[in-house]
């Protein structure tokens, strides 16, 4: 397939998906007209309308008939977020006469599901913008789970198993449209019942409907700039916790539920391990906080507690000043957001499962190291053996993807300070990204709209890598460089 050929494919892969989308795009204009905010309209209106219009255009593309690769799906994929992301920024540009640059940063993180933001007031924007941040957040946090649910079922390790039960051989979602609406139940209904919750907090309307959209989506935007700190309520912390976790477990687990099947929740290893790093988490930040800090035992295991979920589930919400904490607290911190939430969920990091496989992987060799090469160790994963080619594949590709992402913090930060010398301690600056690689949105501080231009781009390339999990936008680049054969 020479490139031009390719990338028409792609182009019309994505066209579908704009025109789909479109729709949807135009739900926020409900509440231009809910708040009489007619100079909104036009604006948010660009949205819907330059999606139809590039579906359709897109989808006269010709298409070339042989099988699409999965290198295929992957291009699409990673050239869909970045142009919805850009697409979405035009709003904050019309509405708020922000630049280029702030507008897409705002966009992104709105789509990868970021807790950063460009704007330069919340208290004072615009009803419209403020929901249409925290609805870009809920489409993307949607997105993400069937990307990494359609994924992991094309490799060989979870063929064929990762929907069905422990007796079943039924599969639990059969079809592409059977897993789409399953998924949008089940999402829909988390947002009703996180809804519901943060009212019962005292909460009006408005800010509930948001904070439920950015909590099930693990995305962080707030509508106000004092963040959750701007409620001063301790009820709405300590309920925004189970609610996090909820949103970061696997959306298999609550399908299970609703179908009545065998289920326990700590049958999941992702989900046990889960659990025991909340633990572990609170008790160091708790440990460091009253030793370091000498703050009180009672605030510091509530900041420990909230601070370790918001990082591991990767949702950003903020309860404390980072500037404040010691640097050591920080990396451990910042190891949390790396790690992420459990894959099926919305949250970011590199995902449970590969930390799951990643040590079963080492012990699998090392046990290899001290038997005969003649003795076949087995590799056993969810209680099955699995093939010794599938499980190397399958932990070269989990180590690939560990090892690019440490590269790719690696570099933008140096990029950052390299390109802004800057008396901002280091270790702030490569919190920030590894923030923004995991679509976190915990901040040190460094992220802000007087950061240096350079600064912006690199964090909008990382939250993209990071959404997509690095390979996408490698194979993209890829494609459109030496293009595909």
């Amino acid at each position: 397939m020479h490139r031009l050929a390719y990338i028409s494919t792609i182009a019309a892969d994505i066209g579908d998906i704009f025109f789909l989308i479109a729709p949807l795009t135009a739900v926020p204009l409900a509440v231009t007209v809910l708040f009489s905010e007619w100079y909104m309209v036009l604006p948010m209106a660009t949205v819907p309308v330059i999606f139809f219009l590039l579906g359709m255009a897109l989808k006269c593309l010709p298409r070339n008939e042989r099988e699409n690769r999965l290198s295929t799906a992957l291009c699409s994929v990673a050239l869909f977020w970045f142009a919805c992301a850009m697409v979405c920024g035009i709003p904050f540009m019309l509405g708020l006469n922000m630049s280029f640059t702030d507008a897409f940063f705002e966009g992104m993180a709105g789509w990868t599901g970021t807790a950063f933001t460009m704007m330069q007031s919340l208290d004072t924007a615009p009803h419209t913008l403020l929901f249409w941040r925290s609805f870009m957040q809920w489409i993307g946090g949607l997105g993400i789970i069937a990307f990494v649910i359609a994924m992991a079922s094309s490799t060989g390790l979870f063929r064929g198993k990762l929907y069905r039960t422990e007796s079943r051989e039924e599969p639990l979602m059969p079809g592409i449209l059977s897993t789409g609406r399953a998924i949008w139940k089940i999402y829909g209904f988390l947002t009703f019942i996180a809804i519901g919750l943060i009212l019962f907090t005292g909460l009006s309307l408005w800010d509930s409907v948001n904070l439920a959209l950015t909590t099930i989506s693990t995305g962080g935007f707030t509508i106000h700039d004092g963040g959750i700190l701007y409620y001063h309520n301790v009820l709405l912390e300590l309920l925004l916790i189970p609610l996090m976790i909820a949103a970061a477990l696997p959306i298999r687990l609550y399908y299970l539920i609703a179908e009545n099947r065998r289920w326990s929740l700590f049958g999941d290893e992702q989900v046990k391990l889960f659990f025991v790093m909340v633990a572990i988490g609170t008790a160091v930040l708790t440990y460091d906080l009253v030793y370091f800090g000498n703050a009180d035992i009672l605030l510091a295991l509530e900041q420990g507690l909230f601070m370790t979920v918001s990082a591991l589930t990767t949702t950003g919400f903020q309860i404390a000043d980072l500037q404040t904490w010691a640097s050591v607290t920080l990396l451990f911190l910042m190891m949390l957001m790396f790690i992420g939430g459990a894959a099926g969920s919305s949250s970011g990091g590199i995902k449970l499962n590969r930390v799951v496989l990643g040590f079963r992987a080492l012990l699998w060799w090392f046990r290899r190291l001290f038997v005969s090469g003649k003795v076949l160790v087995p590799f056993k994963s969810e209680g099955r053996v699995i093939p010794r080619a599938t499980a190397e594949l399958e932990t070269a590709k989990t180590m690939l993807v560990i090892i690019l992402s440490v590269i790719v913090i690696f570099v933008a930060t140096l990029v950052v300070l390299q390109f802004n010398q800057t008396t901002y301690p280091i270790i702030g600056v490569l919190f920030d990204i590894t923030s923004a690689f995991s679509t976190c949105g915990i901040t040190t501080g460094y992220v802000s709209p007087g950061m240096p231009v350079i600064s912006k781009w690199v964090f909008i390339i990382v939250m993209w890598l990071g959404r997509l999990e690095v390979i996408p936008v490698v194979v993209l680049f890829m494609a459109l460089f030496r293009g595909s054969d």
